[in-house]
């Protein structure tokens, strides 16, 4: 008797589930088919983030009206190439500063909002240039305020902005270039009687290999590459800073990390000791506001509607997934490749 009481209960409230979910994802649905069809031809641009009102330099937020000019914030902060700091993300994000209610050339600048220590040297590059085209085409001033650390990547990123600006004890630099820790495990498997066998096509394709003994000379092709970026690194620095004498940082300077008010003297910054709010009264000066009619604003994760209709979405997917959340910097996506990554224990 308890039995089919228990299981006629369990029914009853599995239907009502099912009911309920069902109903919420018929709604979800209809809204999507709306949004399509309502635009007749012309579909209206799905946006993937939501704006959010920031402090402006007194530290007020208050919503103005659509015609304010806006100071958009783009946070740099943590690993670059991360999940969330990384090239395909900030490039969405420029795109969508001239959309919706950003849109009739409302962004008058770009304000940088630094933090990090680099990453990778693909996503540090994309968005370097994004950058740099966004300027060229919307003939807007891009400034830099690091709070903390702008390290490698980061300082990659930095030479984008016209002027950059830091705390007093933020620090400045780490013009490097790293791999990934290559390990060799012959040895160690030998010893435990482990033998493997790496089939391969094409000549080097099996450098590095960590189960067989190195060959003299293997790391020579890996090698040609990190210089072949620390180079470009170096150019991309001294081109948008000139005031960094290129000699002395390749021989004298190096990766090292220097504290703000000696990156302000050797030129890497254009001043230290400065708060958000003063950073950003110089470049409201830059762009010519005198009175407190503007908008400061920034992107704020991604839109509901965007994260339910993801691919990656379980609930769609029909699966569990359970993760475990490392440091970036562990992250399998940044090992074997070369980074502008600075490491306290490596620079």
């Amino acid at each position: 008797m308890h039995e089919s009481v228990f299981a006629s209960g369990f029914r009853t409230f599995l239907i009502s589930f099912f009911k309920i979910f069902g109903i919420i994802l018929g709604v979800l649905l209809a809204i999507s088919l709306f949004s399509y069809f309502s635009g007749g031809s012309e579909k209206e641009v799905q946006q993937e983030y939501s704006l959010e009102i920031a402090p402006n330099s007194k530290g007020v937020r208050k919503a103005l009206s659509k015609t304010a000019p806006v100071i958009l914030v783009l946070p740099i902060s943590g690993v670059i190439g991360g999940e969330v700091l990384n090239a395909k993300n900030m490039e969405q994000q420029l795109i969508e500063s001239r959309e919706g209610s950003l849109a009739g050339d409302r962004v008058k600048a770009i304000f940088l909002e630094m933090n990090t220590p680099g990453g990778t040297v693909f996503d540090a590059d994309v968005i370097y240039r994004a950058l740099k085209a966004y300027k060229e085409q919307y003939k807007v001033p891009v400034y830099a305020f690091v709070d903390g650390l702008c390290a490698s990547g980061g300082m990659y990123v930095a030479a984008a902005a016209d002027k950059v600006y830091a705390s007093d004890v933020s620090l400045i630099g780490s013009i490097g270039v790293i791999s990934s820790a290559y390990l060799n495990l012959y040895q160690l498997l030998e010893k435990v009687g482990v033998q493997t066998l790496t089939l391969y096509a094409g000549k080097g394709k099996d450098e590095l290999n960590p189960l067989r003994p190195w060959k003299p000379g293997e790391e020579e092709q890996m090698q040609a590459l990190i210089d072949y970026y620390y180079k470009h690194f170096v150019e991309v620095v001294t081109s948008n800073r000139p005031q960094v004498d290129k000699e002395k940082l390749i021989k004298d300077y190096g990766a090292e990390i220097f504290a703000a008010p000696e990156a302000f003297k050797i030129g890497l910054i254009d001043g230290n000791g400065y708060s958000r709010s003063m950073a950003l009264n110089e470049l409201l000066k830059q762009i010519g506001i005198e009175d407190d009619f503007y908008q400061v604003m920034r992107f704020e994760g991604k839109s509901w509607f965007s994260q339910i209709f993801n691919s990656h979405n379980p609930l769609l997917g029909g699966k569990i997934q359970y993760e475990l959340k490392l440091p970036a910097e562990m992250d399998y996506h940044f090992a074997n490749q070369p980074l502008y990554l600075y490491r306290p224990d490596s620079k």
